[in-house]
């Protein structure tokens, strides 16, 4: 007699589960489809990696390398970056760049605010006035404008003598140590067509019933941009003051331009900014492991100081979510 279960005695297998219908053919199309986006996205990522990523690598490596273009880069550490704090024109390209970036920075936003401000209103040709205030911004820090900006400003020009014309004499104002900067500052400020067509965007996003509830409680023109305006439009102005301080402390053309004809870095230095002087140090020096490591400075420097705007952001930028 056996005591072991029979064949018939033991349970049946549970029967195999077929896949739902259709489950493959979706799972060969979502390959299908992340392949064909890999492949649409592929001139961009072979263009990031040869065009930005590949050159960012090799700018820090020379950085710390004494590179002229003619020889073999020979590493030298830190030198380079030890060279920067004895270098006067290297600390007056400094102080030259923070004195524009202070100065051009906010009168910018503010020229733009303003006239968005004025535009926000209804009236008529009101397209017409977006569009001429809008179209400096498109020519850009080009060197046409550049041009025109520098046979304005020169010695016995168009604003010199207005000026002379009040008893007012400068001598002209590229040739001038004190007035060079402020050249280059009011160009800037003349190009805030694209942070003011933002603050018009952001303007339209505020709700009028704040406003008019504002106004039948007696509140005045000053305290409703204070009180309303500003705090609501606080996340756009954060956002055009990012991008107009990095765009700051990259200026280049223009500065190249209208300071050219008193030699490159105008009179005594007073234009000669950041990337003007690492251009010099590259390209006229062929110190290419210098200028390596002073591209690398700005671009530690502009992110911590964009990292401390975001940190001391959270006082006075106010979203709508915001409890």
């Amino acid at each position: 007699m056996t005591t072991g279960t029979t064949r018939a005695e033991r349970p049946a297998a549970a029967p195999a589960v077929a896949p739902p219908a259709g489950t493959g053919r979706r799972g060969r199309g979502r390959r299908s489809d992340t392949t064909a986006g890999y492949l649409f996205l592929s001139p961009w990522l072979v263009g990031v990696m040869l065009l930005t990523a590949g050159p960012m690598v090799a700018s820090l490596y020379l950085s710390f390398t004494d590179y002229n273009l003619f020889q073999a880069p020979e590493w030298v550490g830190l030198d380079n970056y030890v060279a920067m704090f004895s270098d006067e024109r290297y600390l007056q390209s400094v102080g030259v760049t923070l004195v524009y970036v202070l100065l051009s920075t906010p009168l910018k936003l503010a020229a733009a605010l303003g006239v968005a401000l004025l535009l926000n209103s209804t009236r008529r040709g009101q397209s017409l006035y977006r569009a001429a205030f809008y179209a400096p911004s498109l020519i850009g820090a080009s060197v046409s404008i550049a041009i025109v900006w520098r046979a304005m400003f020169s010695e016995d020009a168009v604003v010199d003598r207005v000026l002379s014309a009040v008893g007012i004499e400068t001598g002209g104002w590229i040739a001038n140590p004190d007035f060079a900067t402020l050249v280059l500052v009011s160009l800037a400020v003349w190009q805030f067509g694209a942070p003011m067509v933002i603050f018009l965007a952001g303007l339209k996003q505020i709700p009028k019933e704040l406003t008019e509830a504002a106004v039948m409680d007696g509140a005045g023109v000053w305290r409703r941009f204070r009180s309303i305006t500003l705090p609501m439009l606080s996340p756009v102005i954060f956002f055009n003051l990012i991008l107009e301080m990095i765009a700051a402390f990259q200026v280049f053309t223009s500065a190249y331009v209208v300071s050219s004809g008193s030699g490159v870095g105008g009179p005594a230095g007073s234009t000669s900014f950041y990337t003007i002087y690492l251009f010099q140090r590259a390209f006229k020096d062929f110190d290419m492991g210098y200028a390596s490591a002073m591209a690398w400075v700005l671009v530690l420097a502009v992110g911590l100081i964009t990292l401390l705007l975001f940190r001391t952001s959270r006082s006075w930028v106010h979203y709508g979510g915001d409890r």
